[in-house]
């Protein structure tokens, strides 16, 4: 009997043949591996075959119909995914409704999307995992199908083999594995259908043999293959190419769409570039490398100062941006035309910049410290040049237009690589007390004001207002946003973005609390439109990593970011996403360096435990060995009370250890949340627009009141520690090194302070009813009413000048 068409398989064969297809879905999943990045993305798509795999095996236990099992599980499967990418975010779902299909469209749209513009290898996110897993169930149900329903397990492969589709359209490297594996599975369901249905005594023996022939021609192919391969004349033989390439070229997208998750970007170099002071031993250009000498004619260089200029690497020079946002529609941002005041950069000798008075002119160490960037393009193929934020000069060939109102540079054709430019860049010197005084400009442009019009776009506002009511400048109010977003207590980086709940990305972004540095940037952006602070959206490149002397930058640094404008210094920029993407914020936006306590953060750690403050162990508890006289009987009941004493104490000593561990690997931001709810139960709170630093005097203002006498000053040292500590998680470049405990013991110490103080949780609840309004009134009523039982009045009489 061919096993084009067998017999239909029943019984266990039937079972055992949709088991070996949904392996053989799960091993060919492994075909992709190459095509997507390391962010783990398997277990719900296994889960969600093996739901729909028992479900269609149930089925067909109970019908003999070829079609009605592969209907069910479908159906199953239908139903799984709905819960699954159907859900609110948050919030689990038992019964799928019309809203978990639109968030399951709108996650698909997503996918289709990400599939069209990203790179390989791409990371899974949740718009690409739906798509995957939604592709395996079709790969099983057919595979069962034709195996099972319609007896033709030899055209299961081409099921399978539709695995292997992306990998051959994309020109990429397959697994070899996935080969062996699949072929492996593939070659056992072969087996499983054409063994003789003998009689059940001898079934186990004829299946088991049947296995085995299979396993044997998978292991003579891979034993013989190295063998004939050396034999001469095989040599000139070989297997088919499944793909080679490394992916295309990179370009930025002209639109941001805020509701999108982040696709995968690729590791391939974008940009290659040099920074270097001009002038100096360190300002030598190879000749053979094409780049413009600095001290060329054509080259609009100032000579150098006299006076030691200070170092510049790329984190002075900062992000290189390519262009820049004004119009957003609620859900995307939208790159402008020409503004019609460009100008050819060939015919502009001097910097390139938005400032009226100063386009043009020659560089001024004056005005700041100059750094020369020379650039060598990668894998970039873009229309818009990235080139820094500040003020710069450009020598590059080719057909490009520099735009002031825009600040950026578009070229006729694109960048390509190995094409090289230099730059010369008046870094300034601004610091926040120059913009501690600054007043909000204006830019010209009435879009930079512009919230769109949403349901929720007064509560966006009303947020704003309420981070920023501390703020008494408008310097400080960006502050007060940036620190707000940048708190990873407050928001995470991730590159999945929640499906739409609302009608505003914005709000959905500032609820889910989750999101990447497009969903930060246009948080900030529109948050500050909506207290009247004109901002923008930049987007670029952050400035790579150093690789001897030369700064790499690749796809996955692409970036955005806010940009705010004051009077008299421009647009500027801002840092909201989070250190784990983007390291330092700005210098003028950096608590660390304005703090007044150096120019910048300490990498020192925490306070070590102090001897004592904590138990080194617990006791142990061991049963005793004694022996009974009350006879035989009390025997199982002593080994039942040891056995459970024992079993106690193992989860004593378990959950005590986990729970040390805990707190020995807490960090300054968990500490700092543990130690918000704690301080909560005895009714010392503060609000989320007050920083951490405001914080501590806040509390110190708070246990006075409470237990009339203040905090001590271990518990304030102790606070400021963590505060200090939480700072540095936020804002230094890398993430500081932190005695393990010492954030706990930290918040340890405030709560003993608080205690010793004499704050006490049912003090904390009166001293909130006496605050209560109207609570004064209630105690001047009792005080009345007891001064009136201590001294009655007497009662008039009656009968006094009455008339008779």
């Amino acid at each position: 009997m061919s096993p084009l068409h067998t017999t239909p398989p029943r019984g266990w064969r039937a079972v055992a043949t949709t088991a070996l297809c949904a392996l053989g879905t799960i091993t060919s999943l492994h075909a992709l591996t190459n095509l997507l990045g390391t962010v783990p993305w398997r277990t719900p798509v296994v889960v969600l075959l093996l739901v729909t795999a028992a479900a269609v095996a149930v089925v067909r236990s109970v019908t003999r119909t070829v079609w009605v099992p592969s209907v069910v599980g479908l159906v199953v499967a239908f139903v799984a995914v709905l819960l699954r990418y159907g859900a609110p975010p948050g919030r689990l779902q038992l019964v799928p409704d019309l809203s978990s299909w639109e968030r399951t469209s709108a996650l698909w749209s997503q996918g289709v999307h990400l599939v069209e513009v990203a790179v390989v290898p791409v990371d899974v996110v949740r718009p690409l995992e739906l798509l995957l897993a939604v592709g395996a169930v079709l790969v099983f149900l057919a595979a069962d199908l034709l195996a099972v329903g319609l007896a033709m397990p030899a055209l299961a492969g081409v099921a399978f083999a539709a695995m292997w589709t992306p990998t051959i359209v994309l020109e990429f490297p397959g697994r070899g594995s996935a080969i062996f594996w699949t072929g492996l599975v593939y070659l056992l369901l072969l087996a499983l259908s054409v063994a003789p249905q003998g009689q059940r005594s001898d079934g186990a023996r004829r299946a088991g043999l049947a296995s085995a022939s299979a396993v044997g021609v998978v292991v003579v192919a891979l034993v013989a293959g190295p063998v004939l391969a050396a034999l001469p004349g095989w040599s000139a033989w070989g297997l088919p190419n499944f793909g080679s390439g490394t992916g295309g070229p990179v370009d930025l997208a002209a639109d941001l769409d805020v509701r999108a998750s982040l696709g995968g970007r690729t590791d391939r170099a974008v940009l290659r570039y040099q920074v270097h002071r001009p002038g100096g031993s360190d300002d030598v250009v190879d000749p053979g490398s094409g780049l413009p000498e600095v001290g060329d004619s054509d080259d609009p260089a100032p000579s150098p100062s006299a006076t030691s200029a200070p170092a510049v690497n790329a984190n002075s020079v900062g992000p290189l941006r390519a262009m820049t946002l004004l119009s957003f529609d609620g859900r995307s941002w939208h790159a402008d035309r020409d503004s019609g005041q460009s100008v050819d950069v060939g015919t502009l000798a001097g910097l390139l910049t938005s400032d009226a008075d100063r386009i043009g002119t020659e560089p001024d160490d004056r005005r700041g410290t100059l750094a020369v960037v020379d650039v060598e393009v990668g894998v970039l193929e873009d229309d818009q040049l990235p080139i820094p934020v500040f003020p710069r000069t450009l020598a590059i060939e080719g057909q490009w237009r520099y735009d002031p109102v825009r600040d950026q540079v578009d070229g006729v054709d694109d960048t390509y690589e190995g094409q090289q430019f230099s730059m010369v860049v008046e870094i300034p010197s601004l610091t926040a007390d120059d913009l501690e005084d600054a007043r909000v400009g204006d830019p010209g442009d009435p879009r930079a004001l512009e919230v769109p019009t949403s349901s929720h776009a007064d509560d966006i506002r009303d947020l704003a207002v309420e981070l920023t009511r501390e703020a008494s400048t408008p310097y400080r109010q960006a502050m007060a946003l940036q620190s707000y977003l940048r708190s990873s207590a407050n928001f995470t980086y991730d590159t999945r973005v929640a499906p739409a709940r609302t009608d505003d990305a914005v709000w959905d972004f500032l609820e889910s609390r989750q999101g990447y540095c497009v969903q930060f940037a246009t948080a900030m952006t529109v948050m500050a439109r909506s207290i009247g602070i004109p901002a923008r959206v930049g987007v670029g490149f952050l400035p790579g990593s150093n690789d001897n002397g030369t700064y790499v930058v690749t796809g996955q640094q692409s970036h955005a970011w806010p940009e705010l404008y004051f009077e008299g210094h421009g647009w500027v920029r801002f840092e909201p996403t989070p250190a784990v993407q983007t390291g330092a914020p700005p210098p003028w936006s950096d608590p660390l360096i304005n703090s007044g306590g150096g120019t910048g953060p300490t990498q020192e750690a925490l306070p070590t435990l102090q001897p004592g403050a904590a138990p080194t162990g617990l006791p142990t508890f061991a049963p005793s060995t004694s022996t009974t006289t009350q006879g035989d009987t009390w025997v199982p009941v002593a080994v039942t009370v040891s056995v459970v004493l024992l079993l106690a104490a193992l989860v004593v000593v378990l959950t005590t250890r986990r729970r040390a561990r805990v707190l020995a690997d807490l960090t300054p931001e968990q500490a700092w949340t543990r130690l918000r709810r704690a301080l909560a139960r005895f009714g010392i709170r503060w609000s989320a627009a007050t920083t951490p630093r405001s914080a501590v005097a806040s509390v110190q203002r708070q246990v006075d009141a409470l237990a009339g006498q203040p905090l001590d000053d271990d518990a304030v040292a102790a606070f400021r520690e963590l505060v200090h500590a939480l700072e540095l998680a936020r804002y230094a470049p890398q993430p500081p090194t932190t005695t393990p405990g010492a954030a706990a013991a930290c918040v340890d110490r405030v709560l003993v302070g608080v205690r010793t103080a004499g704050v006490t949780r049912s003090g904390a609840v009166a001293h909130t009813l006496r605050s209560l309004p109207g609570a004064a009134w209630v105690r001047e009523r009792r005080l009345r009413r007891a001064r009136t039982a201590q001294h009655p009045v007497e009662p008039a009489d009656t009968h006094a000048g009455s008339h008779r």
